[in-house]
């Protein structure tokens, strides 16, 4: 029924993170379609209002990430179970959860869009290009949020080849109608817009034709109202849902204070950590999807009951995801400088990114053991323990900044943000033992009596194991 973690070879464990690493870094071109286009027909006034819509809804769409997250352990939990019923119901649960929230953002769409708009500073012509920019996306949050558990689903099965083709179909139509709404229609700002929205709804139909695909493969019974709709399997996943929101709004909070540090150091400093913070996206590419894969891997070995599964499959992640990031530490010490100056040609900013890049270079190796343990407590679905242990994260994070940025200046900011990632990894290393005196105090149990399940470290309930 799909991924066994006892068997996880290197050799499959790298083929099932290659789709993960290509969905990834296939994101970010859907971006640059649209800034070309809108760059080569438009005003400097609509690129910076297709700019700021784009960084609402990445945002917005970045603070809902725990309905992927949540899908994906869960759904993993059941699967390492063998409890196919479950499977399935959490498709259906996650699903309708999405549904819910798209269509709720649309019906508060006004007070959102003025809320959004009222936390940036710009002039009135960028934020009315910028408002009619969300006020065609805005349509498509159903079909976004929806792809979210869909995505979810399939990595909590190891289905990570069957992931990819929505992903792909996501971004080839969006850089698709970009060009044929601005070009041929000529409709500027909310046609790109408009691009980004129908194309979250033919996402959403291919996943759904996937889906009947790998349904028909596990051979799944569709599960009854009263399963979907069960109180404690609903409220747990809402628990765990709402955990991972705080953490994930305390992790945008750590990038927030970076630039907000930069700033404070002056406009050249500002100037150059940006550029660096492009190295660090794409460390985030990569690496996120060996964390996509440690979550499939470490919720089936809870499902499982499984301690051995459970350091097998781990191993096997981390090994892979430490030989990509002692690669990439390589490639951007060595080579960073030659991009730094494509990138750029102000001499200060290139000077001020030169000057920095070593710390930079430090941050995929000091950073994987975090991205790991993330993938490895979102597996398990260790919602209180990953809310706190991110907040503890920020708040040592802000107060080194607070000591050494004022006595070493931007020396001080990046060594104080290499600790961030550190501070993540121990704040989440400290549960691993009672995660594994969990496993080895369940009875693994059959399919039939998946339900009662047991309590987890956080005090919530493990579902479906």
């Amino acid at each position: 029924m799909g991924l066994e973690p006892p068997t996880l070879t290197r050799r499959r464990a790298l083929g099932l993170a290659l789709p993960l690493i290509a969905a990834n870094v296939a994101s970010p071109f859907v971006g640059l379609v649209a800034t070309a286009v809108i760059g080569r027909t438009e005003s400097a006034v609509a690129l910076a209002a297709v700019a700021l819509g784009a960084v609402i809804f990445t945002s917005l769409y970045w603070s809902v990430g725990f309905l992927r997250m949540g899908t994906t352990g869960l759904t993993a939990q059941a699967h390492g179970a063998d409890d196919r019923p479950e499977v399935v119901a959490h498709l259906a649960r996650s699903l309708l959860v999405g549904a819910t929230m798209g269509i709720t953002l649309i019906v508060l769409q006004r007070p959102v869009r003025d809320v959004a708009f009222a936390l940036f500073s710009t002039n009135p012509e960028v934020e009315a290009l910028g408002r009619a920019y969300f006020d065609a996306r805005i349509w498509g949050a159903p079909a976004a949020l929806m792809g979210f558990a869909v995505y979810g689903w399939l990595i909590g099965l190891g289905r990570t080849r069957e992931s990819l083709v929505p992903q792909l179909a996501l971004n080839g139509a969006n850089a698709l109608l970009d060009v044929v709404f601005v070009y041929g229609f000529g409709w500027g700002v909310p046609g790109v817009a408009l691009a980004a929205a129908l194309a979250q709804w033919l996402h959403l139909g291919v996943g759904g034709w996937i889906l009947v695909r790998v349904l028909r493969d596990i051979d799944a019974p569709w599960p009854t109202l009263g399963a979907v709709f069960d109180v404690r399997r609903l409220g747990h996943l809402l628990r765990v849902n709402r955990d991972i929101l705080i953490r994930t709004l305390a992790l945008l909070g750590g990038f927030y204070w970076f630039n907000e540090a930069s700033l404070r150091e002056g406009v050249t400093v500002l100037a150059g950590n940006a550029i660096l913070l492009q190295f660090i996206t794409v460390t985030a590419c990569f690496l996120d999807a060996f964390a996509f894969l440690t979550e499939s891997v470490s919720g089936h070995a809870v499902g499982a009951g499984s301690v051995a599964a459970l350091r097998h499959g781990l191993r096997r992640t981390t090994e892979l995801a430490a030989g990509f990031a002692f690669a990439w530490s390589a490639l951007i010490y060595f080579g960073g400088a030659t991009v730094i100056g494509v990138l750029t040609t102000d001499p200060t900013a290139r000077a001020a990114a030169i000057s920095y890049l070593p710390y930079c270079a430090l941050a995929p190796l000091v950073g994987m053991p975090s991205w790991q343990l993330d993938g490895l407590m979102i597996g398990a679905t260790r919602g209180r323990l990953m809310r706190n242990a991110m907040v503890a994260a920020l708040a040592i994070y802000v107060g080194l900044d607070a000591i050494l940025r004022p006595a070493f200046g931007g020396d001080g900011l990046w060594a104080a943000f290499l600790c961030y990632y550190l501070a993540r990894a121990a704040t989440l290393a400290v549960g691993y033992p009672a995660l594994e005196r969990d496993l080895r105090g369940r009875t693994p149990s059959p399919p039939a009596m998946a339900a009662q399940g047991s309590a987890d470290s956080s005090g919530d309930e493990e579902v479906a194991l």
